[in-house]
């Protein structure tokens, strides 16, 4: 493949020469001899800082947004890197992701949940379908680390043409605002494009929540020139309502789900400690439902991925299976279970209206037994501070008793940050403990419980590092959890097992 071939459908400003080229890198550490190098400015760096390196390392060709070209080597300069990254990419591993039909979920919660349910669904199908996620990646039979809930465009369609060559013919995928408002999935032409709700997060990076929610419309309108041929849109939430009305003005089909009322929507809906039960009222049929899933958030969760399953042709028995077969999703409401006489849960909330939803699932949890809901939380660095806060008052508010610990720090001082927080939980008049030690924060929130209480772990989820510094420290809540229940004489052994 040559430099040209690669660059076709690419907006090029100028170019010179045109070498054959045997592979393609934007990160000069990993440039080999007969690569070409995507020189692209980032968020907190610049690509074309690193061209000598990558020129040094052998590359034969860069491509670059900057003004500066090099003279050593053939180059193309492009309107926009990242876009050309996207193109490039999608050139090098012949568009995978034209050969298969992608579903992208975006929003601010339940993107992950959303996925898990829709791959079971597609799986009892009888497809064969690749998941790209904040969790992990599962593509061709291997559950693989997930850096980024949306990865970079070479590495998206590398993934993509795994999937092919493994005989894939679907591709679930979480899409972040990050990712929307970086071009990562420049082109991809999305078959299905899910949006679950918003709500206040990544105001760090977008600023307003009108710039956030521009990013996320991007998905159903900016990816690919046509469009998802199906959006599917929660119209129980404000902003799902507002894409309604842009989306019914194009030439998407329009598929809405809500509790209530909608195209897809629940009827006897019974939501217990067990899971959800309801009957699911489509277009076409009524399908009972039940799912290991507990909680009313984890109902829209289904409504969501059973719209997108309808949508991909998906029958209803195989809705009602891939539904019925999802125990649990990593991180999301997981319990930690040593026989302990209270219930000790790990969950990802880290917003505001995640701690609410969480909060108000487990009162509902306890309330029959009478036991009380114990949250410990903290808030990340280098991030919306602005939410802190608001974080504080929502965990307070829905809890019995609140630890406040740090979360990921990153570079600012934990302390600092637990202040932030701990202006909410004051205003919301709960019992509290602050302790900045996330190992220790843990041992005192469940030793704190009571039998038929409930524990809730916030904010980390499936996570397996701290972000200390620049550090990534190895910390799992769910290790942490089990290390403490056996420490208090639990026996833990199941769990390990099962883990």
């Amino acid at each position: 493949m040559t430099l040209l071939d690669l660059l076709n459908g690419a907006e090029i400003l100028a170019h010179h020469g045109n070498p054959q080229v045997t592979g393609v890198e934007y990160d000069s550490r990993r440039v080999k001899p007969g690569d070409v190098f995507v020189a692209m400015r980032g968020e907190s760096s610049d690509g074309n800082q690193f061209v000598e390196q990558a020129i040094a390392s052998g590359a034969v060709a860069v491509i670059t947004d900057s003004e500066s070209t090099p003279t050593q080597v053939a180059w193309a300069r492009v309107a926009h890197g990242r876009r050309a990254l996207a193109t490039v990419s999608a050139n090098f591993y012949d568009h995978p992701a034209e050969k298969l039909a992608v579903t992208g979920i975006t929003g601010t919660n339940g993107k992950s949940t959303t996925a898990f349910v829709l791959e079971s669904i597609l799986q009892a199908a009888g497809r064969k379908s690749a998941l790209l996620g904040t969790i992990e990646y599962h593509v061709a039979g291997k559950v693989l680390p997930a850096p980024h809930t949306t990865p970079e465009a070479l590495e998206l369609q590398r993934l993509f043409r795994q999937t092919l060559e493994a005989g894939g013919t679907e591709a679930v995928m979480e899409v972040s605002s990050h990712a929307l408002a970086q071009q990562r999935t420049f082109g991809i032409p999305f078959d299905v494009a899910v949006f679950t709700n918003l709500t206040r997060d990544h105001l760090d990076y977008h600023g307003t929540m009108d710039e956030y929610f521009a990013a996320k419309r991007i998905l159903f309108s900016d990816c690919d020139a046509r469009g998802p041929r199906v959006s599917v849109l929660n119209v129980d939430d404000e902003y799902g309502l507002q894409l309604k009305k842009i989306c019914k003005s194009g030439a998407s089909e329009v598929i809405t789900y809500g509790i209530s009322t909608a195209d897809f929507h629940a009827s006897r809906l019974e939501v217990t400690p067990r899971g959800n039960c309801f009957q699911l009222i489509t277009p076409d049929d009524m399908i009972p439902l039940s799912s290991p899933l507990i909680g009313r958030v984890n109902v829209y969760n289904i409504l969501a991925a059973s719209a997108a399953a309808y949508a991909r042709g998906c029958p209803a028995e195989a809705i009602a299976n891939g539904i019925a077969r999802l125990e649990r999703v990593p991180g999301r409401f997981e319990r930690v279970d040593c026989g302990q006489p209270f219930t000790v849960v790990v969950d990802y909330a880290h917003t505001d209206d995640a701690l609410r939803n969480l909060t108000s699932l487990a009162r509902e949890f306890v309330k029959q037994d009478g036991g009380r809901v114990i949250t410990m939380f903290g808030c990340g660095g280098d991030r919306d501070r602005s939410k802190r806060p608001l974080m504080g008052e929502a965990a307070g508010r829905g809890s019995d008793f609140v630890v406040l610990t740090s979360d990921n720090p990153r570079s600012e001082d934990p302390l600092a940050i637990i202040n932030d927080a701990a202006v909410g939980l004051q205003r919301s008049g709960a019992k509290y403990a602050i302790e900045p030690d996330r190992r220790v924060a843990i041992r005192i929130a469940i030793t704190k419980a009571r039998p038929r209480d409930i524990v809730l772990l916030a904010g980390k989820g499936h996570e397996r590092v701290q972000v200390v510094g620049s550090a990534n420290l190895p910390f799992d809540d769910r290790q942490v959890a089990t290390e403490v229940l056996r420490d208090l004489g639990y026996d833990c052994d199941g769990v390990e097992k099962g883990a």
